[in-house]
């Protein structure tokens, strides 16, 4: 596969877009892109983005954990450094942008200060993180914990469908499992972490805008809620006397559009549901969903949980059936640097754009970063808002208006005074 500079600047959107397809190419199956955590499909996506940021004038290296890190040395060699990524791992079935196109942005802002022979006051670092979504291990931000310093050794002996547990799949990627530790980056070594991303959500289009300033992502809590009534004969047991789990969960669904319905920047979700014993007639006795609720404010989600879980005990007791409800996941929100939002924010005026602040309802790399430096993330416009879907679309024209925002970004990059 020719890995060539592309004839255009590398700034065009063009140019971003043909690498992406290259990449998009590079998948597990024929028909439809899945790309997981250590597998061949792994290696072979780092081994060409180590060429595309080798081309672009940066040192390359694979940390121990699995991400592709391209180094670009800034006025003199060993300088803190700015980092730019995002992921290359996908879902199955995934879209072709989330992820990929931050860290091909990265490497054609690079090349672009490289084509001019512009070397800065700092060094930028692009990282291609091995593990965002989680899709094969379970165990989400693997590649982005590693070198926030924050990863947790027990996820080593998590397995996969098919039992084989990370260690042993990090072996045979050729890495050294014990040397896990190793992929951390030092504090003083780090500038700030910046993430282009695709929106995954339909604000930035409903605005008419190509970008937008991300201010937070949002915490998230989710819950897993079982409710037990009796199960019984659909045809002799009258509706008066029942105790029916499924109904009361249904009730139940329904409070939790209510109680997260009008509260701004707070979502709520029941995403899966199972009934038990499942049979057409008879009354169900047991039912689990779930419940994922996320706001960009912690006082307002953990009010909301509380709400939640009350309007769901009281419900439980008027039909008198009994509940549970269990904490699967509890992660706060991360917020943006200010003066890091302002700079991505003067870079889009700069280009003639007007980028809009909103927040990021889902999870990204940059909440593990924000345990090690100071984060800011730029979004680009999706058709539709449509994400983790063969569907996902963006254009050339707002690629190359990601890409021109975060080059600028970079080359005015101004390290905040202080922690938020």
């Amino acid at each position: 596969m020719s890995v060539s500079p592309p004839s255009q600047s590398p700034l065009s959107g063009p140019a971003i877009l043909e690498r992406i397809d290259a990449l998009a190419a590079i998948s597990a199956e024929d028909w439809r892109l899945s790309r997981l955590y250590l597998t061949p499909e792994h290696r072979r996506a780092n081994d060409l983005v180590a060429q595309w940021m080798t081309a672009a004038g940066m040192a390359v290296r694979e940390d121990a954990v699995g991400n592709i890190i391209g180094r670009y040395e800034g006025e003199q060699p060993g300088l803190p450094a700015l980092l730019i990524g995002s992921h290359l791992d996908t879902v199955r079935d995934a879209g072709r942008y989330d992820g990929m196109l931050g860290v091909l942005t990265g490497i054609a802002v690079v090349a672009d200060l490289n084509a001019r022979g512009r070397r800065l006051p700092f060094a930028v670092e692009v990282i291609g993180f091995g593990d965002e979504e989680g899709t094969r291990f379970q165990s989400t931000l693997i590649g982005s914990r590693a070198i926030a310093g924050t990863f947790n050794p027990a996820v080593l002996e998590m397995r996969d469908a098919a039992g084989t547990r990370l260690a042993d799949a990090m072996m045979a990627f050729g890495l050294n499992p014990a040397a896990w530790a190793s992929a951390a980056y030092e504090p003083h070594a780090v500038l700030a972490y910046v993430e282009l991303h695709i929106e995954q959500g339909p604000v930035l289009e409903a605005l008419d805008r190509p970008v937008g300033v991300v201010t937070a992502i949002a915490g998230a809590t989710r819950l897993a809620v079982t409710v037990e009534g009796m199960a019984g004969h659909a045809g002799t047991v009258p509706m008066t006397l029942r105790r029916d789990a499924l109904a009361a969960a249904a009730e139940m669904i329904v409070a939790v559009e209510q109680l997260c319905s009008g509260q701004e920047r707070l979502v709520g979700t029941v995403g899966r549901i199972e009934a038990s014993p499942g049979a057409t007639n008879v009354i169900p006795g047991k039912v689990h969903f779930t419940i994922d609720l996320r706001a960009d404010r912690d006082p307002l989600r953990l009010e909301r949980v509380g709400a939640v879980r009350a309007r769901l005990e009281a419900i439980a007791d008027a039909r008198g059936v009994a509940i549970g409800i269990d904490t699967l996941h509890e992660s706060p929100a991360v917020a943006c640097h200010p003066a890091l939002m302002a700079q991505l924010a003067a870079a889009a005026s700069a280009e003639g754009l007007d980028a809009p602040q909103l927040p990021s309802g889902a999870g990204h790399d940059a909440m593990a970063l924000a345990a090690l430096t100071d984060i800011a993330m730029l979004f680009v416009r999706c058709e539709r808002g449509i994400s983790h879907n063969p569907a996902e679309r963006i254009t050339a024209a707002d690629a190359e208006a990601g890409a021109r925002v975060l080059a600028r970004f970079v080359e005015t990059f101004q390290p905040a005074t202080s922690r938020p």
